[in-house]
């Protein structure tokens, strides 16, 4: 998916709502649990009844590489399920990859080209020659760990070094890098006070922001210094609307907390 489809969705949804599908079997509904794939049970019902109010679902792959190869096989059929019946949709494969040379070469086969997913999460932290093999994917994008929502972010990424926050320092650098107009960026909702300077470094590009909803992030604040004339901004929420049910009714409760924070998008796209 190109950024002008991407695009053109949140203006059709009249939303730039991620849904993340970070599945916990001790969170979901019980009955599923007799089902032969809960995981994927569970994720179809979600996405069936959400995803007219979102552009992107963002499944986090450590959810399903806790139960082994059968958890890898319910993200292969959850990434097969949106790419046949709603191809429109931003697929993001949180996968935080990050490693030299081949092995991110290695990593970007897996999640683009095997999974076919649309953008994977990728750590900085190793550099330029980590980062710029999956720059190097036609149509695929590359969602960069920038400014994080846990408190841990401070240990390193808001530090100065040479009179700047290393964290601009990272924006700045990954700017230089081939195929940079592939870059998105991580920046959690929880940080809303540094989006304006964010936004001086990358003014155009998308944002992914997690942090919304269960971890207190305000998406009013968020849009006041991170929107841009494209929105730039995908706004994630896990827990905040999976979980809003363990009962039967779990995908309608989930379509009403997704309703709820699409509504206030649409009012602030208005």
């Amino acid at each position: 998916m190109t950024t002008k489809q991407l695009i053109e969705q949140i203006k059709i949804k009249k939303s730039f709502l991620c849904i993340g599908l970070d599945v916990d079997l001790n969170k979901i509904p019980q009955h599923l649990l007799k089902e032969e794939d809960p995981i994927f049970v569970f994720n179809k019902a979600i996405i069936d009844a959400t995803h007219h109010l979102c552009v992107a679902y963002k499944p986090n792959t450590a959810f399903y590489e806790a139960y082994g190869i059968k958890g890898w096989k319910s993200l292969e059929k959850t990434i097969k399920y949106l790419n046949k019946n709603y191809p429109e949709i931003f697929t993001i494969a949180d996968a935080k990859r990050g490693d030299i040379g081949n092995t991110s070469t290695m990593y970007a086969k897996a999640f683009f080209e095997d999974l076919a997913f649309d953008s994977v999460t990728v750590a900085p932290y190793m550099g330029k020659d980590s980062i710029e093999p999956f720059l190097a994917f036609k149509d695929k994008h590359t969602i960069m760990l920038a400014l994080t929502s846990n408190q841990g972010a401070f240990d390193f990424q808001t530090k100065t070094v040479d009179g700047q926050e290393l964290y601009k320092q990272v924006l700045e650098t990954s700017k230089t890098w081939k195929n940079s107009e592939n870059l998105m960026y991580v920046v959690g909702a929880t940080k809303a006070e540094y989006f304006a300077d964010i936004r001086k470094i990358v003014p155009n590009s998308f944002l992914l922001v997690p942090g919304v909803g269960a971890q207190g992030g305000n998406l009013q604040d968020v849009c006041k210094f991170g929107m841009t004339d494209n929105v730039g901004l995908l706004i994630n929420s896990s827990r905040g609307i999976i979980y809003a049910s363990s009962n039967d009714d779990f995908a309608a409760a989930a379509a009403t907390k997704a309703a709820e924070l699409q509504q206030e998008m649409e009012i602030i796209l208005s």
